[in-house]
């Protein structure tokens, strides 16, 4: 395994356990949104390492800081 897959999939699994934790809503879908998005970040890592999916990763922090708000 990469080193990449390792850091997405615990982003995501770290996304899931926040999105379970929230009350339904509009902020607990994103959330979820986010946690598929780190999810699908982490098994294209695992297929072939690459740096492009940098922009997606940070596209996602950016989403969930501020759902966070």
């Amino acid at each position: 395994m990469s080193d990449a897959y390792d850091y997405f999939r615990a982003h995501a699994v770290a996304a899931v356990r926040k999105a379970r934790a929230m009350p339904p809503g509009r902020p607990k879908q994103k959330q979820r949104t986010v946690a598929r998005v780190y999810h699908l970040l982490s098994r294209e890592a695992a297929l072939a390492p690459n740096v492009h999916h940098l922009d997606d990763f940070r596209a996602a922090r950016r989403l969930e800081r501020q759902i966070g708000r």
